[in-house]
């Protein structure tokens, strides 16, 4: 199966240069060639029909084909050893603590910006930064309670941050989902590999949110835009999965200055509500005065210590990618500690320094909107046209506060099944390398866990660097794997 592997030039997950399987993969890259074609096209029509029959969907709203897709997945896992992610563990938890000082700073003191460490401007200026959230101190001290943190892999083989996604972030199903498909079409690779466990995030996300009220059996709702909106399979997933009511803006009131909900048995108090709409429909009083989405008087009711909100309103700022330059600098400031894990190196636009380095190399960078996500707002400057790059230029002359540029990596790449036209399909019957990142989910409350793996996604489409599902990416099942046993110091065997 492997013997016309070509790992590119890449660092590949599976395979070093030579074409050996990496620590770890042995057993994998085994197993798989111990299967005939006919029987991995089968195993991956079994999982394709699994994802069919069981709703697991996303929506492209620009597909003109139609909204609904079902997510893509490959078959052939991604293998992560359990002292590499010790580290990235480690890392993950040192970042969205930091993250969570810089937020409860920004809106209380703000130390950073009296102290230099980040300008005022780059704040205020932010579009997820909130007025209405100045004062405000969330339960336990915690505003981003859920994290999605982007991990890339880079030749030279070792994993930079490359976004913070903080609001709102999903894709957390399609990791649950994942495993439970792999489990059932390959069992006896599985059952081999000793891979850490998944199951337990929907009990651990429950209790996060629970940690957040006071009282002794608090109840808990997922609040979502409704099902027109991209990730609604991950909201009804995740309340199925805590056994907790799924809402939308208009089952809430707000009743005596708390939030209630509407039951068949009349109102019933909510403690906790795990919000996944963003926060311009989260309360028309507060934002959006159009939104239809949200619930009226939502945030006089949060700003009253009557209800909790998981993530906190405000959190958009830690999302902003103008501020994520700063985040080894916040690390620094307030854990007095260097960065696990490292940013990809970033020229601010809103520096004239960096702006001119930028306009001088659009075609060696890639240039980023400061507030866009799925891949849209984006600029891959070897692979762009000259048109392309004079109308970036012009944006980032127009707007320079809303763009950033990193330097083009080498994405990593891991074994993927492909069929005719480069891209995975039931059946595919050769193995070519696709691009792929990792997105860790970590939660926060009384203590910061971090889910072992994470959602690989790659990219389809040959020579893309696009990992996002809205625009043609797909997913792998992620096995961090259990560190080995100790072996005896000695002795005879008992």
């Amino acid at each position: 199966m492997f013997a016309e592997y070509d790992t590119g030039g890449f660092y590949d997950e599976m395979f070093s240069p030579g074409g050996v399987p990496r620590p770890g993969c042995e057993f994998l890259a085994e197993a798989l060639s111990a299967l005939s074609d006919a029987e991995l096209r089968h195993r991956q029509q079994a999982a394709d029909a699994s994802f069919l029959s069981r709703g697991v969907t996303f929506t492209v709203y620009n597909d003109k084909a139609g909204l609904e897709k079902i997510f893509p997945f490959d078959i052939i896992p991604r293998i992560i050893r359990a002292e590499e992610w010790a580290v990235m563990e480690r890392g993950l938890r040192q970042r969205v603590d930091a993250l969570n000082r810089f937020l409860c700073d920004i809106y209380g003191e703000q130390r950073i910006v009296r102290d230099g460490v980040i300008p005022e401007h780059v704040i205020t200026s932010s579009k997820g930064f909130r007025k209405q959230c100045m004062g405000l101190r969330p339960p336990l001290g915690v505003w981003c309670h859920v994290s999605g943190i982007d991990l890339v892999r880079h030749g030279d083989g070792k994993y930079y941050v490359l976004e913070d996604n903080i609001r709102t972030p999903s894709g957390v199903s399609y990791v649950l989902e994942n495993r439970e498909v792999m489990k059932k079409i390959l069992p006896e690779v599985f059952e081999r590999a000793g891979v850490q466990r998944v199951s337990t995030y929907p009990v651990q996300l429950l209790e996060t949110l629970q940690a957040l009220s006071d009282r002794r059996d608090p109840t808990v709702v997922v609040l979502t835009p409704g099902v027109h909106n991209s990730a609604y399979f991950e909201h009804s997933y995740l309340a199925q999965k805590m056994g907790i009511e799924l809402v939308e803006g208009s089952d809430l009131v707000i009743d005596g200055g708390e939030v209630k909900m509407r039951t068949t048995r009349g109102f019933q108090r909510v403690d906790v509500i795990y919000r996944r709409i963003d926060d311009d429909f989260l309360d028309p009083r507060a934002f959006r005065q159009d939104s239809l989405l949200g619930v009226p008087g939502l945030m006089d009711a949060y700003a009253g210590g009557k209800v909790a909100l998981a993530n906190a309103p405000g959190t958009g700022v830690a999302d902003d990618k103008v501020v994520y330059a700063y985040v080894p600098a916040m690390i620094r400031h307030y854990l007095k500690e260097e960065p696990i894990l490292p940013n990809v190196p970033t020229y601010v636009c809103w520096d004239d320094k960096d702006r001119e380095h930028v306009l001088a190399n659009l075609d060696k960078l890639v240039v980023k909107a400061a507030n866009e996500s799925g891949g849209y707002g984006m600029l891959i400057g070897p692979h762009a046209t000259p048109e392309l790059r004079e109308e970036f230029a012009k944006r980032i002359a127009d707007n320079p506060r809303n763009y950033i540029a990193q330097p083009t990596l080498a994405l990593s790449r891991a074994p993927t099944r492909v069929g005719p036209e480069g891209a995975p399909h039931a059946e595919a019957s050769r193995i070519e390398g696709r691009h792929v990142d990792l997105r860790p989910y970590v939660l926060a409350g009384k203590d910061i866990r971090v889910l072992a793996g994470g959602l690989t996604r790659v990219a389809l489409r040959k020579g893309s660097l696009v990992v996002n599902s809205s625009q043609g990416g797909g997913s792998k099942d992620t096995w961090v794997l259990h560190a080995p046993e100790p072996k005896p110091a000695g002795g005879a065997p008992c």
